[in-house]
């Protein structure tokens, strides 16, 4: 059973840096591509950004691009989101998920084609 676990989330100003780790267990993160939600307070789960198996294809919801970027390392299982100039906006629960299916930049920001996800991780930005 693939297991997606999150961790790196926290409290920071406005201004300030996060970087969140998803760690992928019983499976190789090489198999699948893999994307970050986010669900702010009273709101749906919204795409943030995705990074196709090898690394080699990212896409970004506009309002992240230039301050977030996604990675992986193969090697160590691992997907990672770096957050910078983080705003209060960006304040909400984070969510990794993953998908066998080779999903390209026209299906990555749909949730239902992800498979597997995690159990989020909190964001909070202060002004």
């Amino acid at each position: 059973q693939v297991q997606l676990v999150e961790s790196g989330g926290g409290l920071v100003q406005a201004g300030g840096s996060l970087r969140l780790s998803c760690e992928v267990s019983g499976g190789t993160v090489s198999s699948y591509d893999m994307g970050w939600f986010r669900q702010p307070p009273g709101n749906e789960r919204v795409f943030v950004a995705a990074i196709n198996w090898s690394g080699g294809t990212t896409s970004y919801l506009d309002s992240v691009k230039g301050r977030f970027s996604i990675s992986r390392d193969n090697a160590k299982n691992t997907v990672y989101l770096q957050m910078n100039s983080l705003k209060p906006e960006d304040t909400a629960v984070y969510y990794c998920a993953a998908t066998s299916e080779s999903l390209g930049r026209g299906r990555a920001w749909l949730r239902s084609a992800y498979d597997y996800w995690g159990q989020g991780t909190q964001v909070t930005v202060s002004s």
